[in-house]
């Protein structure tokens, strides 16, 4: 079951966010720069202020009572492709599962529902950034109708230096 997260929702946020996002990336930065980037994303009060924007969108999937993975998707910022520019974009911020649940579809159904709530919502056009070395994630988006721009995104971890790329899905 996939459900829209709510205010009760701020320790769980943090939990699963700082676990999949030093999963994922915690062997690409130092200890130091990895902490001090889970400090500032996923302290209290940025999830909670997060969570409170009703143009910030999260949903859990959640299974047996236990949250396998989520995903976070707004419009609050004009797509950085200059061909996208003059569209109504929406872009997915985050979408994160648990790695014991790589595979089991939970990614699957989460990006089903992003693609669908941009769909009801009237977004012709998402996009995401994605980090140039994870090739399973590139390979999931692009299953899934995204292309890759080929434009650059910084994205550096403290101050450990990463590159993502800008991927782009049309939904009309």
């Amino acid at each position: 079951m996939i459900r829209r997260g709510n205010l009760d929702d701020v320790a769980l946020l943090q939990t699963i966010g700082r676990k999949t996002f030093d999963d994922t990336f915690g062997n690409t930065c130092t200890k130091e720069d990895m902490r001090g980037v889970l400090d500032l994303y996923f302290n209290a009060d940025q999830v909670l202020s997060e969570l409170q924007d009703d143009t910030d969108n999260f949903f859990f999937f959640e299974e047996d009572g236990v949250v396998k993975g989520y995903m976070r998707i707004n419009a609050k910022h004009a797509c950085p492709l200059e061909a996208f520019q003059n569209r109504n974009c929406i872009e997915l911020v985050r979408l994160y599962v648990l790695k014991e649940y790589h595979g089991a579809g939970v990614a699957n159904e989460l990006m089903n529902l992003a693609i669908d709530f941009a769909r009801r919502n009237d977004f012709d056009t998402m996009y995401l950034s994605v980090w140039e070395y994870n090739f399973r994630a590139r390979g999931f988006y692009e299953k899934h109708g995204f292309v890759n721009s080929g434009v650059e995104n910084d994205f550096p971890l403290g101050t450990t230096p990463q590159t993502d790329y800008w991927f782009v899905k049309e939904l009309k």
